[in-house]
């Protein structure tokens, strides 16, 4: 499998990605042995950037992630996932929150769900108008200093990088909402 350099910070990923989201959500009843499955065939393939988020399910898509990482050693997999949103008793969105706090409270339970000590890109599900892209930004670049993130955009819209990447050009992932089983 080819690879290809995600933005200017060195994260190298796989050609051809593999989003997570109907795995667990929006597209039918969910059957993760099939999902588990699949999961191993895209190793076979070299096919190991893999994307997720804690909205998927909620939280269903990264604890089946886990699963499947309890496989294979963590370096044959780069994990993205994100962050942005609050839910309420029955799993349903309540509010963007993109506040320090969360992200924090977000990360955790990302990395419990997916059973590793790192992410290997975080970002921003959504913009949340109501924090400031600084405090956002300034939260994630805290986690790329702890070694919990290796990866975390910088936001392109207002031109702010984030920690370490401050002397880096901009990352940002730009997830494709067409599905390859689509295409011809």
């Amino acid at each position: 499998m080819f690879t290809r350099k995600l933005g200017g910070q060195g994260l190298e990923v796989s050609a051809l990605g593999l989003g997570c989201m109907g795995m667990s959500w929006a597209y039918g009843q969910p059957d993760d042995a099939e999902s588990l499955r699949v999961f191993r065939r895209a190793l076979d393939l070299g096919i190991s950037f893999w994307d997720t988020a804690e909205l998927y399910g909620p939280f269903t898509n990264e604890e089946l992630l886990g699963r499947a990482l309890r496989e294979v050693p963590r370096d044959r997999v780069t994990i993205a996932t994100k962050f942005g949103w609050t839910f309420g008793p029955k799993g349903e969105m309540v509010a963007l929150d993109s506040t320090p706090v969360h992200i924090r409270e977000s990360l955790e339970g990302s990395l419990r769900r997916l059973g590793t000590d790192h992410i290997d890109l975080y970002y921003q599900h959504r913009l949340d108008p109501r924090t400031p892209i600084e405090d956002t930004v300034g939260a994630m670049a805290e986690l790329v200093r702890q070694g919990k993130v290796r990866y975390s955009p910088s936001d392109t819209r207002t031109g702010t990088k984030s920690g370490p990447a401050e002397r880096r050009p901009c990352l940002a992932p730009v997830p494709d909402r067409r599905s390859s089983s689509r295409r011809q």
